[in-house]
């Protein structure tokens, strides 16, 4: 399957953040349908506000991605941060937060059950 980034829907857009999320883009045995998403998101944003009220107040869902430019850091629930840079590619665990140190764009790919539990619940945080 092949999708321009215009094409894939944009999920939630606030300031200093877009999020795009294409449904149905592949089947990963165990984990179900998965979503290709494509982030811009600037410096300064900060997931740990909008994933207050989530399980352990991060995100449950596990990402696989590549950052085409930028740089962001995780922090784990244990408090472990670990920072991605430009062309790396990264995994990151369920029960994480994440920061953007550098304007940056991202791929991932996700559970879409999951992560989409995650950005409505970003949207509703938003709207509140």
């Amino acid at each position: 399957m092949r999708i321009a980034k215009e094409d894939v829907d944009v999920k939630m857009e606030i300031p200093g953040a877009v999020i795009r999320q294409q449904m149905d883009f592949g089947d990963a045995t165990g984990l179900g349908m998965i979503s290709g998403e494509y982030f811009s998101l600037s410096a300064g944003v900060d997931t740990t506000p909008l994933f207050q009220g989530l399980e352990g107040n991060s995100c449950q869902c596990p990402h696989w991605g590549f950052v085409l430019r930028g740089q962001l850091t995780t922090t784990d629930a244990d408090g472990t941060q670990e920072t991605v840079n430009t062309n790396d590619l990264f995994y990151w665990p369920p029960g994480h937060n994440v920061k953007v140190d550098s304007d940056a764009e991202i791929i991932m790919f996700s559970p879409q059950h999951e992560h989409s539990h995650v950005i409505n619940h970003m949207i509703k945080m938003v709207k509140s």
